[in-house]
């Protein structure tokens, strides 16, 4: 396993981090693709024991019950001082007005909640999982940092949003001497680069890790493609995505499979070499259901692509319209 620096901060992460959401009770919330308990724990014993050490979880992943399986395996398989346990607010809870979105008694409320179902006194990143237009900024930083003050969190961190509505509450962090967020969580893969545009130089410009969400597309990019799989059968979300560019999308994952063929490797193998190469990227975060999948995300770390795969990767990238947050 490979470490680093969670952006400017002194957060430690492993590079790959173990995405959560395929975690939890599968007739709860929107992922009827999750593992309840004892299904997870293999996985989770697996990530520890190859070195991972990051864990990104949400309140709204199975309606809490992530949380609850998360925090549950960490302690079977590890210190808590061991591990970077992160979790998410803003998506509805509830129908109550402290349920949702990024309002002062929202954030004081969700934080308590994460960390009874989670089992532990501190979450080591907070993260809005969304930006929330009803909320003044000021409002919400200002609450976030009282977070990070009382100790419940160690750092604070955002998720899919546009680079100015992210700059914004930087800014504001920073005029009133309240803690910023350390990291950007953000959809990004071979299919999706807009990123690169504007979020990735801002957030390289003023020390901010990024942790990428969907990585292989939804599982797109791990297979042949428009081969179908239960993820996408059950993915509302994810079932809305990837829908602009089918002819380069299509291109892509045939640069994919071909040098997965060249190199004998998985196609999450390239994909995720590919991520790991970016300068920008901290650590993609990664999901695992079926044997072999952390497998194939851990063999990225020994794959380095030459420059002419990288040209064969990105060559067929067509500009799509930004998604998951707009």
């Amino acid at each position: 396993m490979q470490y680093t620096r969670l952006g400017a901060s002194g957060l430690t992460v492993s590079r790959l981090v173990l995405g959560c959401m395929s975690y939890g009770a599968p007739d709860l919330g929107g992922h009827g693709w999750s593992l309840p308990l004892d299904e997870a724990r293999p996985f989770f014993r697996q990530a520890v024991e190859s070195g991972i050490t990051t864990f990104d979880t949400a309140n709204v992943y199975s309606l809490g019950s992530s949380e609850r399986i998360t925090g549950e395996l960490l302690g079977e398989f590890a210190r808590r001082e061991d591990v970077v346990i992160a979790t998410k607010l803003a998506m509805p809870m509830g129908q109550g007005p402290n349920d949702r979105g990024l309002s002062r008694g929202a954030v004081m409320t969700q934080i308590d909640a994460s960390l009874r179902r989670l089992g532990t006194d501190y979450v080591d990143l907070y993260q809005i999982h969304r930006f929330d237009p009803q909320t003044p900024v000021e409002e919400t930083m200002e609450a976030l940092h009282d977070v990070v003050k009382s100790g419940k969190a160690r750092y604070i961190g955002a998720s899919s949003m546009w680079a100015w509505q992210f700059a914004s509450m930087q800014h504001t962090a920073a005029l009133n001497g309240w803690t910023r967020f350390v990291s950007m969580q953000d959809q990004y893969n071979l299919f999706m680069r807009e990123e690169e545009r504007e979020m990735h130089p801002y957030c390289a410009a003023t020390g901010v890790g990024v942790l990428t969400w969907s990585p292989l597309a939804r599982g797109r990019l791990a297979r042949e493609y428009g081969a179908d799989s239960s993820r996408l059968r059950l993915d509302e979300t994810g079932a809305r995505l990837y829908r602009q560019n089918e002819g380069s999308d299509r291109r892509i994952a045939e640069a994919v499979g071909a040098i997965a063929s060249a190199r004998g490797v998985s196609r999450t193998t390239v994909a995720l070499a590919w991520h790991l190469a970016k300068p920008a990227v901290t650590a993609p975060i990664v999901g695992a259901t079926k044997p072999g999948h952390l497998d194939d995300a851990l063999a990225a770390l020994d794959l380095d692509l030459g420059p002419d795969e990288i040209e064969l990767l990105e060559s067929p990238y067509v500009p799509r319209r930004p998604e998951g947050f707009a």
